[in-house]
């Protein structure tokens, strides 16, 4: 949970900074928006992939995580 809300914390600065670095080139509006979005998603996929990948392994050893309890609740009840 950690790495993926310190992910989405990075985004949201990114994103910040976008604006306001696109706000200062003169753009407005919904055009400042749309730059925003595409510069910092660009920014984010070259920057950030350390910490994407760390935030897929802990998902991914959550849904694990989960899916082996399913499984031996399965088994469980399969042997009652």
């Amino acid at each position: 949970m950690r790495a993926t809300l310190a992910y989405t914390a990075v985004r949201f600065v990114l994103f910040a900074v976008a604006v306001g670095l696109i706000y200062l080139a003169g753009a407005r509006g919904l055009l400042l928006i749309a730059l925003a979005l595409l510069v910092s998603g660009a920014a984010s996929y070259v920057l950030l992939s350390r910490m994407r990948d760390s935030m897929a392994s802990s998902i991914n050893r959550r849904i694990e995580s989960v899916r082996s309890r399913i499984d031996e609740g399965s088994r469980v009840e399969d042997d009652r």
